[in-house]
């Protein structure tokens, strides 16, 4: 989960203290690029030109590893990242349903990120639990069997009370 500061200041602080304590390891990048992650909730292009510059290698080298690896990822995520699973079992089996069903209630598409930055959407080809198809998975949470739009919508739905909750504890 990323870092709950915004300060760029103490983010990029957090970052140099990261470099730092990989940057004479064997291949540091990857290692740099997932606490890197970890601090801004994703890797900005500016964060990627910082490590390129701080470790003395170009920049395409950096942004290479960057969309390599498919867990990094260049763009925000929410704070509730959901993965719709559209491999082969899933798809047969009604993955396409809780796509529409995901886009509706949230108003956004796959690859998305709601205005107030607590949902994303991506589709995945496995999560590996071909035999519960469909499924989809909230964070690390596998929800499974979502034959009927209306268990996906009680899902989205639950997860939309507690963002509700999360907003109303911050404000």
């Amino acid at each position: 989960m990323p870092t709950k500061c915004n300060d760029r200041t103490e983010l990029a602080k957090q970052l140099d203290q990261v470099i730092e304590r990989n940057k004479d390891l064997p291949g540091p990048i990857i290692q740099i690029l997932h606490e890197a992650q970890n601090i801004y909730g994703y890797l900005p292009l500016d964060v990627l030109k910082y490590v390129a510059g701080k470790l003395g290698v170009p920049q395409s080298e950096v942004y290479g590893v960057a969309t390599f690896y498919h867990l990094f990822h260049l763009k925000p995520k929410g704070v509730y990242q959901i993965r719709v699973c559209l491999g082969t079992a899933c798809y047969i089996r009604g993955g396409p349903t809780l796509v529409d069903v995901i886009k509706t209630e949230l108003g956004i598409d796959i690859g998305g990120i709601t205005e107030d930055g607590m949902f994303s959407v991506e589709a995945v080809r496995c999560i590996g639990a071909c035999g519960l198809a469909p499924v989809m998975m909230v964070n690390d949470k596998v929800y499974h069997r979502l034959i009927s739009p209306a268990k996906t919508r009680a899902v989205i739905r639950e997860y939309q009370a507690l963002a509700r909750q999360e907003a109303k504890a911050t404000a």
